[in-house]
């Protein structure tokens, strides 16, 4: 997600008057910082969502490392141990990579991700990581085609259907360099990369825009949001045949009045029964982002929660997870503490699927200096009873945090 180059704009959407679907209870869970970075050569600034390996988690941040242009690192949950991995721009001009965004994942025994940056062109890489020996392997460098026509930019994690890559760039494809992005297929086995579909195909990018976040696969089928484009520009929900290459937007978003339906979907999709949720950065009640529900059949959206009202967490930016039934997640700003920037210093929340309902599991910058970390971008994931993630900065050296807590 590029959260690194965005700037937030609170108040940049009108508030709308409408009635909430659901209500905000805080709930009182202590957080434990696993690690803080930027001690050394260590990591600075994980904007991405963490991947447990075999009881280890593994995650990227954007910046840090020994070279300053990011780094893969390991972190034993028990004992906080952190090992920098692999540290991005160890070769000149960074062919290798930097500045990664999106998370890893785990494909027999290798983990798969991607920069925003570096690489032969500079506009990024896929890359795969041997965990047994550390070494990274550069397997495609984007704008590797006449006016990046195979894509550039890539910000979000990818997803693996019978051993195909599937992932986006925010930028690039045959419709310019600046202008759509691209959902692209890449085999491990050949190397080869296929842009299945570039966005801006259509007049005023109606078809969807930059779309930073990664891909589901569905039956089949692959959706995902994109940030801007749509019939309001606001951004959309869409669904891709991956064998013919056909998009459809499924919604556009702001199309309510003061965008009381969300808008700026940064985050990915998670299927729930059939029922595709989700978040996004702006809109809603409180022009603070909101959950929302998708039917993928009818296209039809439901807003279940709107952020923004006070200390419930403001802007949304990571994906959902079900644990059990219950989906947890993010805000970058908002929550019960005072920041100078959000409206808050960021919470992780939850919420009731059926009922709409959501609870502040824990507000940060609780701590004093915010040595628990502030501002968390990406989503948390649950292992073994405990929801761990990241935090873009605070932590006792400033540069974020890995944290724990019990659900």
């Amino acid at each position: 997600m590029k959260i690194a180059s965005i700037v937030l704009i609170p108040g940049v959407l009108a508030c709308a008057s409408v009635q909430l679907v659901s209500a905000t209870e805080t709930a009182k869970v202590k957080d434990k910082v696993v690690h803080s970075f930027g001690s050394g050569t260590d990591g600075q600034r994980p904007l991405a969502d963490l991947t447990d390996v075999k009881g280890t988690l593994y995650g990227t941040t954007y910046a840090g490392g020994a070279f300053n242009s990011g780094a893969i690192f390991a972190l034993d949950p028990k004992t906080g141990a952190e090992t920098v991995t692999y540290s991005f721009c160890s070769q000149q001009n960074c062919p290798d990579g930097q500045e990664p965004e999106g998370g890893l994942i785990d494909v027999k025994g290798a983990l798969y991700g991607t920069t925003n940056a570096g690489g032969t062109s500079g506009d990024g890489v896929l890359f795969a990581l041997d965990l047994s020996t550390g070494a990274e392997t550069v397997l495609y460098s984007f704008c590797a085609q006449q006016n990046c026509t195979d894509g550039a930019s890539p910000y979000g994690t990818l997803t693996d259907v019978n051993g195909i890559l599937y992932g986006t760039t925010a930028r690039g494809g045959v419709n310019g360099y600046y202008t759509g992005g691209t959902v692209f297929a890449f085999d491990p086995n050949t190397g080869m990369e296929n842009v299945l579909y570039s966005f801006c195909s259509q007049q005023n990018c109606t078809d969807g825009q930059g779309p930073n976040a990664g891909v589901i696969n569905v039956k089949g089928t692959l959706y995902g949001t994109t940030g801007g484009g749509g019939s309001t520009g606001n951004g959309t929900v869409y669904s891709l045949d991956p064998k013919s290459g056909a998009e459809n937007v499924l919604y556009s978003f702001c199309t309510q009045q003061n965008c009381a339906d969300g808008g700026f979907p940064y985050a990915a999709l998670t299927n729930v029964k059939g029922t595709l949720f989700s978040t996004t950065v702006y809109g809603g009640a409180y022009n603070g982002g909101t959950v929302f529900t998708l039917d993928p059949s009818t296209g039809a959206e439901t807003v279940v929660h709107s952020f923004g009202n006070y200390p419930d967490g403001r802007f949304p930016y990571a994906n959902l997870i079900d644990v059990k039934g219950t989906l947890y997640s993010t805000t970058l700003g908002g929550g019960e503490n005072s920041c100078t920037q959000y409206g808050g210093c960021g919470t992780v929340f939850s919420v009731n699927p059926n009922t709409g309902n959501v609870k502040v599991v824990y507000s940060f910058c609780s701590q004093e200096d915010c040595v628990d970390g502030e501002q968390p971008v990406a989503e948390v994931i649950a292992v073994k009873g405990k929801l761990f993630g990241t935090t873009d900065i605070g932590g006792e050296y400033g540069y974020g945090t890995v944290f724990s807590l019990k659900r």
